[in-house]
């Protein structure tokens, strides 16, 4: 049966000359046998015990900010499973990778694992190349650093901008069915229906 398993590390986020201490979440999803890991976060070893053995079908890239990416190749290596991202994001993915390669994600591709498909959509704003991807069997979406518990992802850095993380969240996330549980890149889970409706207090905060 299909699930969603968490693993959380620490380690740092930089860009724009500053780095920030960040907790990550790498969301594993599948069954006994086969996963999808979401995320590459700081360290590889406690995603490798988290996946047990399991067949990988991918180790995918909600974006390329070096926190969601920092073992990707290493996990690619080790599990033997492509390395997922949107090209949108390569000049953030060269920063930690400039000799590494990836495979490119588009806009409605579609991944299958353990019997449920998951489906890309890609989201800009946080940065050029972010994607969610939603899992209707589970009721889920992934959404990287585009949604979280209580708003936008931060949009303040080089290659991010705010009103198209805002179109992003309100043609392609808000369309998700309302209790779609968000899966963010840090902290709790929350809904989109939970989130949405807070739409337009975002837009006239700037948020």
């Amino acid at each position: 049966m299909s699930r969603i398993e968490r693993v959380v590390t620490h380690g740092t986020f930089e860009l724009d000359g500053g780095s920030w201490e960040v907790d990550n979440n790498i969301w594993i999803v599948g069954d006994d046998s086969d996963v999808v890991v979401f995320d590459a976060a700081h360290t590889a070893a406690p995603i490798l015990a988290a996946v047990a053995g399991r067949h990988v079908v991918a180790v995918v890239c909600t974006h390329g900010h070096n926190d969601h990416v920092t073992v990707a190749p290493e996990l690619g290596t080790a599990l033997d499973a492509p390395v997922l991202l949107h090209p949108g994001d390569e000049v953030l993915w060269r920063m930690t990778h400039p000799d590494k390669d990836f495979r490119a994600v588009s806009d409605g591709d579609t991944l299958r694992v353990a019997g449920i498909e998951l489906q890309a959509s890609h989201t800009p704003g946080h940065s050029p190349g972010s994607v969610c991807w939603y899992a209707p069997e589970l009721g889920a979406v992934f959404s990287g650093d585009t949604l979280f518990r209580g708003g936008p992802g931060a949009t303040g850095r080089s290659f991010s901008d705010f009103p198209t993380i805002l179109e992003s969240i309100s043609t392609r996330l808000g369309a998700l069915p309302a209790g779609t549980v968000v899966y963010t890149g840090h902290g709790d889970t929350t809904t989109i229906g939970d989130e949405i409706v807070h739409y337009h207090e975002w837009v006239a905060r700037g948020y």
